[in-house]
């Protein structure tokens, strides 16, 4: 299974930090957000990453290589400007292959096992779902059964974490440039082709300096 990163942000939120340097070389602890990933995913058993860019997107490239130092084996997809989530992903696809594929977003930080991602999905997505933080209470989706939905009131409404396995097949009537991925989630839904599970590890959406500091604190308890 193929991984994509996702590397394009600007990361307005993270100013000055990210005047000079892509978000996902900010440092929590002294290493770069995107380090943890590409270690995780190492130890995971994954072999090729694909990383897009666009802020700073040189920088990532020149610090990261072709991945050999973590026993990885990276390529980039650049983009001349940002595609969004769903413009970028399918900008990558012919870098993906035809299987299923897992995308974690750059700037998280999280010590779930990625391991557990490395099996055939039923549908055309699998979302990783956390507990509704404090910056985003309403949460995304409910998850029931296994089972993720738009709205309602069935299960229970979770917020999603960055970390999916996505089919190809959900970007059939895609055309290139910037989109959204949250409407093809929403579509699949309703077809019942979304599955989704509850997270219940450590996570972080290092969107400001203060959530820099939290997973900060988070690394310096785990020593």
């Amino acid at each position: 299974m193929k991984v994509m990163i996702l590397a394009a942000g600007k990361g307005e939120r993270m100013r000055p930090l990210t005047l000079h340097t892509p978000k996902p070389l900010i440092r929590a602890a002294g290493t770069p957000l995107i380090d943890y990933h590409l270690r995780a995913l190492a130890i995971a058993g994954f072999k090729d990453v694909v990383i897009n860019h666009a802020w700073l997107g040189q920088q990532i490239e020149d610090y990261l290589g072709d991945g050999s130092r973590y026993g990885l084996h990276i390529v980039y997809s650049p983009e001349g400007e940002p595609l969004e989530t769903g413009g970028g992903i399918f900008h990558a696809l012919p870098l993906l292959g035809e299987e299923p594929f897992l995308v974690i977003n750059g700037d998280i930080w999280t010590d779930y096992d990625f391991a557990s991602l490395r099996r055939p999905i039923s549908g055309l997505a699998h979302l990783v779902m956390v507990d509704n933080p404090a910056h985003h209470p309403s949460g995304d989706f409910n998850l029931l059964d296994g089972q993720l939905h738009d709205g309602g009131t069935v299960g229970e409404k979770l917020t999603y974490s960055g970390i999916s396995v996505l089919h190809p097949k959900l970007f059939a009537a895609c055309t290139a440039g910037a989109f959204k991925i949250a409407p093809l989630w929403r579509e699949a839904m309703a077809q019942g082709r979304v599955s989704g599970e509850h997270m219940r590890g450590h996570w972080v959406d290092v969107g400001t300096l203060d959530r820099l500091a939290q997973v900060e604190q988070l690394l310096k308890e785990r020593q």
